[in-house]
């Protein structure tokens, strides 16, 4: 079909998470408190581990680019949604609409693969412990995080590229509060067959592979804790490892819920749901989980306070 004979679209609108008047105050004011928790929290934990000499360990080297992530997500997606909560008219033109949604894919792709990478660190951990410091060199966890962002600027630029040869020329209301790439393929009035391959070969390689490296790290972890002898060193293994489990848990389970579903079976209502979870509610919880259950986040949190109020 020739792109001649269409009007093509140059804004869409955004349904929102729901077109129920009465609730988009309150919705907003949920979403506001949430977006600023997230806002202080990851913030606040990149400043932590930026002051505190330490944490200068891998460990936190990592926590310290998924609170980065973390922030830059929250930033693409939750004002946006905010201001649609109050606007009459909730439009986004065509190329902030790409640039949304690159960054998007930019920032969810690197947290899927940090996440991986945080699993790998805490099985060095714990099943090398003597050898820990030798193989998680400075070096190495500079490669393990570029190699983190150069997954993610591939592959958001191989869906933003495939998505700007869609046409967009008849409905232009995307049932969500962000454009994500599913919803944007139902509005397309040219063929979506490779951008449908792209998104399979991409959330297979960015949400599968990295799920099985991370049930891989945790097979060998549980087994080496189940060697160690005395009670108190298990529960301190253990308690090192919940945070990222809980953290990939919520994760990697919304995002598993929304793209690797069948489209016959697909729901963008719930599908709405569950993105809520890993682009709004995750971000927040992840310092939290992190801050709480985490002994030297909370003495170094402690030393800063006493330093500024001394």
């Amino acid at each position: 079909m020739e792109k001649g004979n269409y009007s093509v679209v140059i804004e869409f609108i955004l349904i929102g998470l729901t077109d129920q008047p009465e609730i988009q105050l309150p919705f907003f004011f949920l979403f506001l408190g949430i977006f600023m928790i997230s806002v202080w929290g990851n913030l606040g934990m990149i400043i932590l581990i930026g002051l505190s000499s330490h944490l200068h360990k891998p460990m936190y080297y990592f926590l310290f680019n998924l609170s980065f992530i973390d922030l830059c997500q929250s930033t693409v997606i939750t004002p946006k949604m905010l201001l649609n909560f109050v606007s009459e008219k909730n439009t986004i033109s065509y190329p902030d609409c790409m640039t949304q949604f690159y960054f998007f894919a930019f920032f969810g792709i690197s947290e899927c693969q940090i996440l991986a990478v945080m699993a790998y660190d805490r099985y060095v951990a714990i099943c090398h412990p003597l050898l820990y410091n030798v193989i998680m060199s400075y070096q190495k966890c500079s490669w393990l995080v570029g190699g983190v962002y150069a997954f993610g600027l591939m592959g958001a630029t191989a869906h933003t590229g495939c998505l700007l040869r869609v046409l967009f020329c008849k409905e232009n209301a995307i049932n969500h509060y962000f454009c994500d790439l599913l919803p944007l393929l139902k509005l397309s009035c040219s063929s979506t067959y490779v951008n449908e391959m792209v998104s399979l070969a991409f959330s297979t390689f960015n949400i599968l592979f990295p799920t099985l490296a991370i049930i891989c790290s945790y097979v060998f972890i549980i087994a080496s804790i189940l060697k160690i002898q005395s009670t108190e060193g298990r529960s301190k293994a253990f308690s090192t490892c919940s945070s990222h489990i809980a953290a990939v848990g919520v994760f990697y389970g919304s995002v598993a819920f929304m793209y690797l579903q069948p489209s016959s079976v697909r729901s963008m209502d719930q599908g709405k749901v569950s993105s809520v979870f890993y682009t709004i509610i995750v971000p927040m919880l992840n310092p939290l989980i992190y801050s709480m259950r985490n002994k030297d986040v909370k003495i170094a949190l402690r030393k800063v306070i006493v330093g500024r109020t001394s």
